[in-house]
């Protein structure tokens, strides 16, 4: 490391009171520090903003981030200026006198960072106004709106083009949480990126721990899953509006601080229910997934999924959410068959060439749900990534592993059924109708087909028709059929379910889901073991002081510096700047306050001692 990223490190302890870099930090601000354009595709809670952040401070000039979402320009802005750093943003939500307030500080050169939307960006005078401020740095964030095949498409991003342009020697810096390659592809094309350095972070949470339970009665089993984390704050993501209203109601009648958050509200309820939920005020939104992209709450401990997502890579989007402290946190997805009939339902109302791709993103996010592997690998291979370790020791499936049984007799007679009807009709026919015919329906179908005569017509009574459903489904992960991503799934046997009937192979299936509890007795990862009651009282000065200042909570220290002051008792400033999160003016402004009440604690408690105990 060279003297001049010796001095990268102090400002970085200095300004935001970290002690060093997240992976790939170092590299794209090297790159930026440089001149090159960059792509930067790191993971929510991987740091994205720093890469921008820190070299804005390095230069002189002006940085500007172009951001699609308001809420996150305040919440940045915020957390800056909480840091000493001068940032400021432009957006629709200021009164006509403080937004010319701060045009005349831009004029003045005053600012180091500016936050905007596309949409003002590309003003003809805003740019003029912008080719006098010194910008030494474009930075594209959520740069994946700029893609039709991005998830969140916005057209205003498509102006973004013409930056190139009008700002031919600035480096630009596209940054985004989730991309495939196709997309990464149209970013880099779109924005007209010049040779960039591209960087790609692992898609690997670690402090994410992920489970699926069979859902039964769902909203009894959202509130006892609240609790057993009584402190915890986190988001359920619904599938309607509808659901989230009912849902935020019968939370708020037993007892739980909850908002509904969706499309259909006014823009000012929104705001409201954002604006509480960030400052602690309400501890749960049920939401659609309207809610949480630009989110910068980093304390969500939960994200639940009462119904079925669409698709892996929106669940992948929305679990990301939760710990982007780095602390541990649950990612729950409820699941029932029933909620995958009715995604098939809502696929059937979409335009025929959509269907095909909806439908085997359905098949994805089933597969992942009814797998017995380890699910931290089930979406790192979607990502294209694979996961070295055998077991993650972060997921229900590698803690607490599903049963198996012999389900050899069970996978023959489906596979046989199967068989059979395609040898008596001459085409293939949807799960559905092969467990109809196992367990003896009466339907129209198996009238007109004749399928009543099959050998295999009611012979499998010992299962309910859910039980056979989980059994095909697992046959088909299996590869002994394969189903067709056509309109009717139709299923046929492969290679590998003919061999099964022929040489009569042992099959060993997975037991149902039974939502065991994971086993806790290893540390999950980004655990901090503390003295649980001063981290609540420091909770308590955090909260005050966040109000007295009109911030959420997470403005002042995050929950990371909090268990390192309940884990380490700092008594001195010397100590209590190696916290992370500490940099110079929160020294200043808070150091004597949180000091104080740990000595307070310390006062009426004995001191805990917690492995490896050494303060750093």
């Amino acid at each position: 490391m060279d003297g001049g990223e010796k001095s990268w490190l102090d400002l970085l302890k200095r300004t935001f009171g970290f002690a060093s870099f997240r992976p790939l930090q170092r590299e794209i601000i090297r790159e930026t520090m440089a001149g090159r354009d960059v792509f930067a595709l790191l993971p929510t809670g991987g740091g994205k903003s720093l890469c921008f952040q820190l070299p804005a401070l390095l230069r002189p000039g002006l940085t500007v981030v172009v951001s699609p979402l308001i809420a996150l320009m305040k919440d940045q802005v915020d957390a800056l200026q909480a840091a000493g750093v001068r940032a400021t943003f432009l957006n629709s939500t200021l009164q006509t006198d403080e937004a010319r307030q701060r045009l005349r500080g831009l004029h003045r050169h005053e600012y180091s960072l500016l936050y905007a939307a596309p949409e003002r960006l590309m003003l003809s005078g805003f740019l003029a106004d912008l080719l006098q401020w010194n910008v030494n740095l474009i930075a594209v964030d959520e740069a994946h709106c700029i893609s039709e095949w991005g998830h969140d498409f916005r057209p205003e991003y498509r102006q973004l083009a013409q930056l190139r342009e009008h700002f031919p020697p600035v480096p630009l810096m596209a940054l985004t949480a989730t991309a495939t390659t196709r997309v990464r592809e149209d970013i880099v094309k779109l924005l007209r990126l010049r040779e960039p350095a591209c960087f790609v972070a692992s898609f690997n949470r670690p402090n994410l721990h992920y489970r699926v339970v069979a859902k039964a009665k769902p909203s009894a089993q959202v509130l006892d899953f609240l609790r057993q984390h009584r402190r915890d704050s986190g988001i359920i993501y619904c599938q309607s509006r509808n659901g989230a209203e009912r849902l935020a109601q019968q939370l708020s009648q037993n007892g739980v601080a909850a908002r509904p958050y969706h499309a259909g509200l006014s823009a000012a309820d929104r705001s409201e229910h954002q604006e509480l939920f960030l400052r602690d005020e309400v501890r749960v939104m049920c939401a659609t997934i309207a809610f949480g992209m630009g989110i910068n709450k980093p304390n969500v401990r939960f994200v639940i999924h009462y119904d079925l997502p669409k698709n892996i890579e929106g669940y992948y989007q929305e679990t990301g959410r939760a710990g982007r402290d780095g602390l541990p946190a649950e990612c729950v997805l409820l699941f029932s068959a029933g909620d995958t009939v009715k995604q098939q339902r809502f696929i059937e109302e979409k335009p025929p060439e959509e269907q095909q791709i909806a439908r085997e993103q359905l098949r994805q996010i089933v597969h992942y749900a009814e797998c017995n592997g380890c699910r931290r690998a089930e979406l790192l291979r979607y990502f294209g990534e694979l996961l070295p370790e055998g077991n993650c020791a972060g997921c229900d499936n590698c803690l607490a592993p599903r049963a198996t049984f012999d389900g050899t007799i069970s996978a023959q007679k489906l596979l046989s059924c199967v068989f059979r009807i395609r040898q008596k009709t001459r085409f293939g026919v949807g799960l559905n109708h092969v467990v109809e015919v196992l367990t003896g329906a009466e339907t129209e179908k198996i009238e007109r087909w004749g399928h009543r005569a099959l050998s295999t017509y009611g012979i499998g009574n010992e299962h309910s028709r859910p039980q056979w459903q989980a059994i095909g489904r697992e046959l088909i992960r299996l590869g002994f059929l394969r189903q067709d991503a056509g309109k009717f799934s139709t299923l046929e046997l492969t290679e590998e379910g003919l061999a099964v009937l022929r040489q009569r192979k042992t099959i060993v299936l997975t037991m149902p889901m039974t939502a065991p509890e994971a086993n806790r007795k290893n540390p999950r990862a980004g655990e901090i073991a503390c003295d649980e009651e001063l981290f609540e009282a420091l909770r308590q000065l955090r909260k005050r002081l966040a109000d007295e200042r009109n911030v959420p909570a997470y403005i002042v220290f995050s929950d990371v510096a909090l268990r390192q002051m309940a884990r380490y008792y700092p008594v001195d400033e010397e100590q209590f700047a190696r916290i992370s999160g500490v940099g110079e003016k929160k020294q200043r402004e808070f150091g004597a306050a949180f000091l104080a009440e740990i000595e307070k604690h310390l006062g009426t408690h004995p001191r805990q001692i917690f492995a490896e105990d050494s303060f750093r």
